[in-house]
């Protein structure tokens, strides 16, 4: 599908995402995951497509939770296999985001931007001047990609009431079960919009 669309990188979760209790011995599943990645890479690279595994936290996947984590499984499974960072699981689980994408200069091919709420870069309390600089340091120059998945607050304090699509169109049960699994919902068009115009005026100051 990637390449259909004339895309050039997919991010890898190598983990059923929620999975939280592991099955079977570290060195086995390390062993899984590296002969299943190295079958999807080699795919990949005859389609000239870069994989990104990518680290998400604790309490989505047992397996895989950090930048070092992933650089060793990208090493493992072969020479151009990327890794793609996210700055909501980063916050989550990294001691110190700068270093962690510094030392994923030579691996990093995609970014997922959200601040520490999910919501929109500059809509919490992530430290981004010192995460862009971070980028600009390694000379990151490909897409930042926005993965926003705003909470749904079941409350009369919901700051946003008109955010929820309560009638939503062209979604699958799978898919409406995954956004309500990570506290979220189908979320209004007028509400996404305003998420993603916050996120390019805030990162383009910035990186200006």
């Amino acid at each position: 599908m990637i390449h259909r669309l004339e895309g050039n990188m997919v991010s890898v979760v190598p983990a059923t995402v929620g999975k939280l209790i592991p099955e079977g011995k570290p060195e086995d599943e390390w062993l899984l995951a590296v002969d299943a990645l190295q079958e999807v890479y080699d795919y990949s690279e005859n389609l000239g497509i870069s994989i990104g595994i990518e680290p998400i936290n604790r309490f989505e996947t047992y397996f895989i939770n950090r930048a070092d984590q992933a650089l060793a499984l990208a090493t493992a499974v072969g020479p151009n296999c990327g890794i793609c960072l996210d700055t909501f699981h980063m916050n989550i689980e990294e001691i110190d985001m700068a270093e962690a994408i510094k030392s994923s200069k030579d691996r990093l091919v995609g970014f997922h931007v959200a601040d520490n709420n999910r919501m929109a870069p500059g809509m919490g309390h992530l430290p981004w001047t010192n995460i862009l600089d971070a980028l600009k340091t390694i000379n990151y120059d490909r897409v930042l990609s926005v993965e926003f998945c705003s909470p749904l607050d079941r409350t009369p304090a919901n700051p946003y009431p008109n955010s929820i699509d309560d009638h939503p169109e062209n979604l699958s049960p799978e898919q409406k079960k995954f956004l309500e699994d990570h506290g979220s919902s189908a979320v209004t068009e007028s509400f996404y919009h305003m998420l993603s115009k916050k996120s390019i005026h805030f990162l383009r100051e910035l990186l200006s």
